[in-house]
């Protein structure tokens, strides 16, 4: 089995001739495997930045929930003493 991540399907979209042009020129100049992993390169990097936004702005709203802030605070009271031993080890 492929797995997801390596599985791909070719679709067809529009893209402003100057773009397909400076993407080209990168591939012709080997900043790019191909026009192809320039455009999937870029695409996974704005799907990745949507995802850490809507993330932050998750945890943005969380911290304005008092039950959630004293949860977390009482959890990482809980964990102080065996996260400074384990800062000690990693030096």
């Amino acid at each position: 089995m492929v797995p997801v991540s390596l599985k791909s399907k070719n679709i067809t979209f529009s893209l402003p001739v100057e773009l397909i042009e400076k993407l080209r020129e990168c591939a012709d100049n080997n900043h790019i495997p191909s026009v192809s992993a320039g455009v999937r390169e870029a695409i996974e990097q704005y799907v990745t930045n949507i995802e850490k936004k809507a993330l932050h702005d998750k945890m943005m709203e969380a911290a304005k929930d008092a039950l959630f802030m004293k949860d977390l605070h009482n959890s990482m009271s809980a964990f102080s003493v065996s996260d400074a031993e384990s800062a000690k080890e990693e030096k």
